[in-house]
Parts: C-alpha cells; sequence; structure tokens
C-alpha cells in the first residue's frame, strides 16, 4: 500500500491536515504525518513524525529554535530538519508521495523536503501564497513539483477549502496510481539547452540527431532549466550534452531573470561529451517593460511578450562574459567543442534586428577563442543561429565529439 508524506504546521493546521490525512486512507492509501510547527502543541491530529524529530534532525532543539530570536531564523533550521528527514525516510521506503498544506512559513517548510525528493515522485504544495506577484522558485526548485492555490487561508473546512484539499489528494492519489518514477536513461538520450530565440535552431537540431539514433531531451535555460538539466546529467541520464543557450550566464553581470552563475560547470566535471553554442549571450531578461532598472533603460531592448523585456548586453560586458565561459570550459575533464554562429546569436540579433551589433559579437567570439585551451575545438559557423546550416554543424560536431569519447573509453580500458 503507498504511503503519503503529509506535512504541515500542526499548531495551525491540524484539522485541515486530519481532513486530508482522512481522506487519503479513506482512499485506501497509508498516511505518515509530519509536524513542522514550532510554536504550540499539535491541534486535532496526532503526528507520526513529531517536531521535536523535526528539530533533531537540524541538529537543534524546539525550545533553541524558540529562543532563536527571529520566526525567519527558526523556520530556516526546521526547513533543514524537515528537508534531512524527508530523504531519509524516503530513502528507507517509508513513503512514496508527498503533500503539504502551509501558509507562508508552512508551504515553505513543506518545499524543502519537495525539493530533495527526486524527479517523478508525486510531490503537491497547497498554499494561499501561490499566486499574486510571488517568485515560485523558493516552492519549486528544478523539480516536478505541483503548486495550488488555496483561493482561501488554510485555517477552517468550508466548501472551498474542501473542494481544494479533495482535489489535491486526488491528485497525489492519480500520480501514485497511474504515474511512474523516472526511468533510467539507455544510452541514447542528449540534454539540450533552449529559449524561444533558438528554439528554430534546436528543432532542426533535434532532427539531425533523431536521424542518427539519438534522442534530445530539451531544457528551458531560465535560470532553472539549464540547472536541472545538469543535476540529472549528474544522475547518468546523458550520454552527452550541447549546451545551446547560456543565457543564464549572460544575466548574472545585469542580475536579470535568468541569472544562474553556476552554470557550465558540472556537465565539464562529470567528464561527458559536450559541445556549447553561445546562444543568447547577447542579452538579459527582465519583467515587463516598465520593470526594467532606470539605468538600462537607454540600451536596445526587445518587446519579448508583455512578461519579458530582453535588454542588450555591451561590447564589455560580452568580452568579460567571453573570459568567464573560457574559464569554465577550460576546466572540463571530457570531449569539449564550441561552435559559434557570426550572423547572430539570437532573434533580434540578426541583420536589421534591434541587437545586431557585430562588434560587440566580433569581440566576444575573439576573447573566448583567445581563453580557450589550445585543445578545444572551435568552429565559427557564417550563418545565423537559427539556420539550417548551424544546426547541421553542431549536430556533426557533437557526434564528433561522441567519438572521441568512445576512443578515449578504448584507450583507458587497454591501459587497465
Amino acid at each position: 500500500m503507498p504511503t503519503v508524506l503529509l506535512i504541515g504546521t500542526l499548531d495551525t493546521k491540524g484539522g485541515e491536515i486530519a481532513y486530508l490525512r482522512d481522506v487519503l486512507q479513506d482512499a485506501g492509501l497509508a498516511t505518515l504525518v509530519l509536524d513542522a510547527g514550532i510554536l504550540g502543541a499539535p491541534l486535532d491530529c496526532q503526528p507520526d513524525i513529531s517536531r521535536a524529530d523535526v528539530a533533531q534532525a537540524a541538529g537543534t532543539t524546539i525550545e533553541e529554535l524558540r529562543a532563536i530570536g527571529t520566526r525567519g531564523a527558526a523556520v530556516e533550521r526546521m526547513a533543514q530538519g524537515v528537508a534531512r528527514l524527508a530523504q531519509e525516510l524516503f530513502a528507507a521506503g517509508r513513503f512514496q508521495a508527498l503533500i503539504c498544506l502551509g501558509g507562508a512559513e508552512g508551504a515553505v517548510l513543506g518545499a524543502a523536503a519537495a525539493k530533495v525528493l527526486p524527479i517523478g515522485v508525486p510531490k503537491v504544495i497547497v498554499s494561499p501564497i501561490a499566486s499574486g506577484r510571488r517568485r515560485f522558485g523558493p516552492l519549486v526548485g528544478t523539480r516536478d513539483v505541483v503548486v495550488i492555490h488555496s483561493v482561501v487561508d488554510i485555517l477552517g473546512l468550508n466548501p472551498i477549502s474542501q473542494a481544494i484539499f479533495d482535489n489535491a489528494a486526488a491528485a497525489v492519489i492519480g500520480m501514485l496510481r497511474h504515474g511512474h518514477p523516472l526511468r533510467e536513461g539507455d544510452g541514447r538520450y542528449v540534454a539540450v539547452t533552449m529559449l524561444g530565440n533558438t528554439t528554430a535552431g534546436v528543432m532542426m537540431l533535434k532532427q539531425h540527431l533523431e536521424a542518427r539514433g539519438y534522442e534530445t531531451v530539451i531544457f528551458h535555460a531560465n535560470g532553472v532549466g539549464g540547472l536541472a538539466m545538469e543535476e540529472l546529467a549528474a544522475q547518468d541520464l546523458f550520454v552527452g550534452v550541447i549546451d545551446f543557450t547560456l543565457n543564464e550566464l549572460a544575466n548574472v553581470p545585469l542580475a536579470g531573470y535568468h541569472a544562474a552563475p553556476s552554470r557550465l560547470e558540472a556537465v565539464g566535471a562529470l567528464g561527458i561529451p559536450q559541445v556549447v553554442v553561445p546562444g543568447c549571450v547577447d542579452f538579459a531578461v527582465f519583467g515587463p517593460p516598465q520593470s526594467v532598472p532606470d539605468a538600462l533603460r537607454s540600451r536596445p531592448h526587445y518587446y519579448h511578450n508583455p512578461e519579458f523585456t530582453l535588454v542588450r548586453l555591451t561590447r564589455d560586458e560580452m568580452v568579460s562574459l567571453a573570459a568567464v565561459i573560457a574559464r569554465k570550459l577550460n576546466a572540463a575533464r571530457g570531449p569539449v567543442a564550441v561552435a559559434i554562429p557570426t550572423r547572430g546569436l539570437s532573434i533580434p540579433n540578426t541583420p536589421g534586428g534591434v541587437f545586431y551589433d557585430p562588434d560587440a559579437d566580433g569581440a566576444f567570439t575573439e576573447a573566448l577563442c583567445t581563453r580557450l585551451r589550445s585543445d578545444i575545438p572551435v568552429r565559427l559557423v557564417d550563418t545565423h543561429i537559427n539556420d539550417p546550416l548551424f544546426a547541421a554543424t553542431v549536430a556533426e560536431l557533437f557526434l564528433e565529439q561522441m567519438s572521441s569519447s568512445v576512443g578515449t573509453q578504448r584507450a583507458d580500458a587497454a591501459a587497465l
């Protein structure tokens, strides 16, 4: 019988957690209730895992957390305990799905557990903070977490809250009965990064790879997708990586939405083959036009959609970015190659486009080529990044890296 881990602060949400527990048990599932509350005693629901257990897992006690000084510091430590216990209990086979009912702090505590569970494990968070002008990153991270807006606050049972709680339970039940965990790779999957600005090129690349027996797994390089790709690469799901879109690094100097400073290091450390394309390194991403910082409003910008505005990087910023990319690639342990289109790196960066700046792009290319290790091949292609010829070139370069990898593996085996 599958077991669902329920996470809630029982000193305020005990009755609601008990209701959800009973709904799941009536559906034939077992439950495990974890109390993440800090202040008062549990209300209307006895936990299977107490708040004292959670605090102990965080290396402290409830008494120490109550005296820590601020609510934020106490929640932060409690979240560490929740995450640690969730990992241990899941590894021991004690539960197969997770659901959390929580307000602001409760949702953060439940998310701490959800974000450390593997992809494919059902995880649902119900919270009133799942709407409005808030970021979902703290609740979702890089995992497949279902977040449901509770509409009403989580305090009491009424026709609205019961409908939402019942549906949240149904979601978990459905995933357990009809879903499945993440399957292992079978030696033919290649990870590729993409944004809307490189979609056309990646679609053609996908066709080329499929014709050679490889399947692509595409990640949206939006500050989360690239990091998720690297996490999954570390789980041996891919035979290689084509990092076609490095926009997450281009957002770093301007503190744009997609910033992910650690990108482009994990795959190199793994030693698997990779081809790197500087797609979308010419801009940073901000919100609606009025959200662009005053200091950047005089720069070329591109109205991507009502939620996103793209802002062009300067020549100096791109030269600095080239040095960062070269440093990361020079540290790679496995086969690595670089392909650069010389007629534009994104949709607005094409002759006549608002981002078209051959001088800045040329300085980037020169700086990157100058700083890369001499044994890293660089393929310059006189096309736009979304040109069919460029996609074909990248595909062939990747196949060369795969062949190189096989040769290296054979040499290593012969030396044993």
